[in-house]
């Protein structure tokens, strides 16, 4: 971080991305507290945006944050008027001008204006691109075609020049045509008749996430800004985590409303509402290949219901920081645990498999809705994508990275199951290959347990497995507890088998 300025010093309009400054966050309608955020956006509020509510009375400027020392799925959009002007700010690092060298053409030396050096990067970049459209021309054309004009090299036109043609919103604009105030840190500016490496662009970014499905491709740049505040679907409003590519229009509105049936996405109550007289589904589009009690299990082929699985997967996003694929869906089978009541099959969670894993993953991903979380669904989704293994008769794990949250609920099952079955084995010697096959849980997660458990020790010279008295209370204490279980007699379903041609994706 750069300097620090007291308080009364600065006002809102001085306020840049970098900076840490002080916030009064509201925790409820009558506390608050006082936190160190970093700014990580800055937007204008369009009072003429019909979903946005607008305050007159409040700034029209918002400000991205990251609560330092918060994780963070906390981070949120926060009003201007919660800024304690009162209180110090951080200013961010200031930038070293690079001096330009004896050696160094007059034309490529690092102007001191940051503008200009955006303009000379955009003049090069065009001038690259001319270049290249000029050689496939040619290339392109038959040899001996007459009227193939050959290629001539093509002069840069001056900066300011290059500037009026290129016209629409530059490459330093992000979706919502704001400017990037943040200065390009270790970019080195390409010379006039040379295309630079990369350039990045925030509008093309944004576009390949919503076309290509890959959140990967700058997660620094894009994916950090979370666009939307919060999701209704159903009964429930909760707030969004995480950045996900829903289509420009629905980003930063109060309110993004889903049907909880079709998962389709609507920007006010009213547009809602009239859809839902119209929605005919009551249950996941797939084949129901489970019920107990007001528990469901739906089986859907991604390649038979893309534009539901899509759906799920942009909801998912919101929840999700590691997950990557939302478009591409065709090579995956979706089982989407549902409750049920008068009204319908209503969506609780769900985890996705590869249709083929190299890799022989269980789970490709997986996820409770955060209104159902802490209640023990994630235990039976886990459980219930051991139980299909078990079908398959192979050995399952999940595809890592997995998510802290996601994390917690494989170690808990793991050590439940797995200290479930040394209990009931008694005196009987069992080895890890066996744990392995009654639980269809790999043996290298079976014996990452065994260690964090500390029950392996080495006696006589060899390995064996001990269970210590405070590991018995544990479990017997936690088995005590009444959660929902799989009851695989319920499960009515056996393992696809797809041919070549159907695991032929993209074509």
């Amino acid at each position: 971080m750069g300097p620090t300025t007291p308080g009364g010093s600065y006002t809102i309009d001085t306020l840049v991305t970098g900076c840490q400054i002080w916030v009064r966050v509201p925790i409820s309608d009558t506390d608050s507290e006082d936190r160190k955020a970093d700014i990580l956006s800055i937007r204008t509020i369009n009072p003429d945006n019909d979903y946005m509510q607008v305050d007159v009375d409040e700034p029209t400027k918002d400000f991205y944050l990251h609560f330092v020392n918060f994780n963070k799925r906390l981070d949120t959009w926060l009003n201007a008027k919660h800024v304690l002007l009162d209180r110090e700010v951080t200013w961010p690092k200031p930038q070293k001008d690079t001096q330009s060298t004896p050696s160094t053409p007059k034309a490529t030396s690092t102007p001191k204006n940051a503008n200009n050096a955006s303009l000379l990067r955009k003049a090069a970049t065009k001038a690259g691109k001319l270049a290249n459209g000029q050689k496939k021309r040619k290339l392109d054309a038959p040899m001996g075609t007459p009227g193939a004009a050959p290629a001539t090299p093509i002069t840069p036109a001056p900066p300011s020049t290059q500037a009026k043609d290129a016209g629409g919103m530059s490459s330093d604009e992000d979706a919502d045509g704001e400017a990037d105030t943040e200065p390009d840190v270790g970019t080195p500016l390409a010379k006039p008749n040379q295309q630079p490496s990369s350039t990045f662009s925030k509008e093309e970014e944004i576009e390949k996430l919503r076309t290509s499905g890959s959140m990967t491709q700058n997660p620094h740049e894009v994916a950090r800004v979370k666009n939307l505040n919060k999701v209704s679907i159903g009964a429930h409003e909760v707030e969004a985590w995480y950045f996900s590519p829903y289509p420009l229009e629905y980003a930063h509105i109060p309110t993004l409303f889903i049907c909880e049936f079709c998962l389709g996405y609507y920007a006010s109550p009213k547009q809602l509402e009239r859809h839902r007289h119209k929605c005919t589904l009551v249950h996941p589009p797939g084949n129901e290949i489970y019920r107990h009690e007001n528990i469901s299990f739906f089986e859907i082929d991604g390649r038979k219901q893309k534009s539901w699985c899509r759906h799920l997967c942009l909801l998912s996003k919101l929840f999700l920081d590691h997950k990557t694929l939302y478009y591409d869906v065709d090579p995956f089978l979706y089982y989407i645990m549902t409750q049920k009541d008068e009204t319908g099959f209503h969506l609780v969670g769900y985890f996705s498999k590869e249709k083929e894993s190299a890799e022989a993953y269980n789970v490709a991903c997986i996820l409770t809705l955060p209104q159902f979380q802490r209640m023990g669904y994630g235990k039976l989704l886990i459980e219930f994508s051991y139980e299909l293994t078990k079908r398959e008769g192979k050995l399952g794990s999940p595809e890592k990275p997995l998510s802290d949250l996601g994390l917690l609920g494989y170690r808990a099952y793991w050590g439940e199951t797995i200290l479930g079955l040394l209990m009931s084995m008694g005196d009987e010697d069992i080895s890890i290959d066996e744990i392995a096959q009654k639980t269809a849980i790999n043996h290298a997660d079976v014996m990452y347990t065994l260690q964090s458990l500390s029950l392996i020790k080495n006696f006589k010279g060899q390995h064996i497995l001990a269970l210590n008295d405070s590991i018995i209370e544990n479990y017997e204490r936690a088995a005590k507890k009444q959660r929902r279980r799989i009851d695989p007699s319920k499960l009515v379903w056996k393992p696809p088998v797809f041919t070549r041609e159907q695991l032929r994706f993209g074509w």
